[in-house]
């Protein structure tokens, strides 16, 4: 799809539906854009104020960025919901495959002292991709996962095994080393932490992957690796080598502790939103775990606030917000403005999307139902509100309008009223799997 810009407007043909890849593309030429794309390239170490950035903005300007560079970027957010959100907008811009989500390893926070499975393996996932170095990513965390540490890169390295297809490798060494690690030997894998062998065959349930893997052997090599579904146990995705990860958040497991800060390259890209209040929110944390746990080796597995901040002073950071941890070395604006509450009164909406258009403002209207965009459209024409605007088949959490470009990027659920879930990568392996361990 060929996009023209014309003073600072998209030229569109009206009510042609836009892809992600062609909704991104319209942001290219926004001056605020290109002055941060600038300033990644500074030394690590300076700090900038991104003032003026509203609702989902901020992930259209970060997926345009992660474009841009070859350094992690790492955006730390006040909440797990908030984090959930930035994730779930990323998604939908198509970045499904770009993004981490670096959980808790607790239910809610380190000072209950109630893991969840499903987040150990999600941060060991993490981990472990970050580790290889293949790629880069956007990395999306918040202070109660911050306020862990972690094992450091030569530690993970030292409790990993890696294995691919044609490896000669026994079986019996395999099985020593799953021991050895503290993984179960059980009949069927259903939970991280478990192997079994059955004949040739050896499944393994990983703490670095969603789902457990299946090596058939061929006398002492590997013939073939692939993850299977413990539901059904039909394969899924083929391997040519994969890393074995034991429990890496279990204290038993020998090796340093760092934070999550010290764990990545130096030159990584560090985004947030009211700093300060992040940092604050792990010092109270960190205070009340304290308290609450008698453990003597607490302070070994959590870090403070004010120590956090101070290993990110030599990184390049950014802040979304007014409550900075650090002073900016230059703040960048932008003109932007919240999407309008319209309380369902849709002669207002209309009033106001057609001051807009008088005004030379392109309208775009995003969501992920069809029936949505015309239900829309059908109160448009009963009310005689003469309007065009643009539908985009995807949603984004918070619309928004954007007075550089002249452009309204409104959300069918804001217009309609309706709760806006996101969706977080799930293994959901204990909750919709047929309970082996109960058969």
């Amino acid at each position: 799809m060929i996009l023209v810009k014309n003073q600072n407007m998209l030229l569109l043909p009206k009510n042609l539906v836009l892809e992600t890849a062609a909704f991104l593309k319209y942001f290219e030429g926004h001056s605020g854009f290109a002055k941060v794309a600038e300033r990644m390239a500074a030394p690590p170490g300076e700090k900038f104020h991104l003032r003026g950035l509203i609702g989902s903005s901020k992930t259209i300007l970060l997926s345009t960025l992660s474009q841009k560079t070859h350094k992690n970027i790492v955006v730390l957010l006040n909440d797990r919901e908030e984090a959930a959100y930035f994730y779930d907008d990323f998604s939908n811009l198509g970045f499904k495959n770009d993004i981490l989500f670096f959980p808790s390893s607790y239910k809610r926070s380190v000072q209950f002292d109630q893991t969840e499975q499903e987040n150990i393996v999600q941060r060991t996932e993490v981990l472990n991709l970050l580790s290889k170095k293949e790629k880069t990513y956007l990395v999306i965390t918040y202070p109660e996962a911050l306020i862990e540490r972690v094992i450091s890169n030569t530690s993970l390295a030292n409790n990993t095994l890696q294995v691919k297809t044609s490896d000669k490798i026994s079986i019996e060494f395999i099985n020593e080393f799953l021991y050895e690690y503290g993984f179960e030997r059980v009949d069927f894998v259903y939970e991280p932490g478990q192997f079994s062998i059955r004949g040739s065959i050896v499944d393994i349930f990983s703490f670095s992957h969603e789902d457990p893997y299946r090596l058939d052997f061929f006398g002492d090599e590997i013939d073939s690796i692939r993850s299977f579904d413990i539901d059904n146990q039909l394969s899924k995705d083929k391997f040519k080598k994969i890393t074995i990860v034991p429990n890496i958040q279990n204290s038993a497991v020998e090796g340093d502790r760092i934070s999550f800060i010290e764990f990545l390259p130096n030159e990584n890209l560090w985004f947030g939103n009211n700093l300060n209040q992040f940092f604050c929110r792990i010092s109270e944390i960190h205070r009340q775990t304290i308290l609450a746990r008698e453990d003597e080796n607490m302070t070994g597995q959590i870090i403070a606030g004010n120590e956090l901040q101070s290993q990110l002073a030599n990184k390049t950071v950014f802040d979304f917000g007014s409550d900075q941890a650090f002073s900016p070395g230059e703040t960048i604006e932008f003109s932007y403005a919240s999407q309008p509450v319209f309380n369902k009164n849709f002669e207002l909406l209309g009033s106001n999307l057609m001051e807009h258009n008088k005004n030379n403002y392109e309208l775009f209207i995003l969501s992920n139902q069809e029936k949505q965009i015309e239900r829309l459209q059908s109160i448009f024409d009963d009310t005689d509100i003469k309007v065009k605007f643009n539908p985009v088949n995807f949603i984004l959490h918070e619309g928004f309008i954007d007075h550089e470009l002249k452009a309204c990027f409104y959300t069918d659920h804001q217009i309609f009223e309706r709760y806006h879930r996101f969706k977080l990568k799930s293994r959901k392996a204990q909750k919709e799997a047929i309970s082996l361990k109960e058969l």
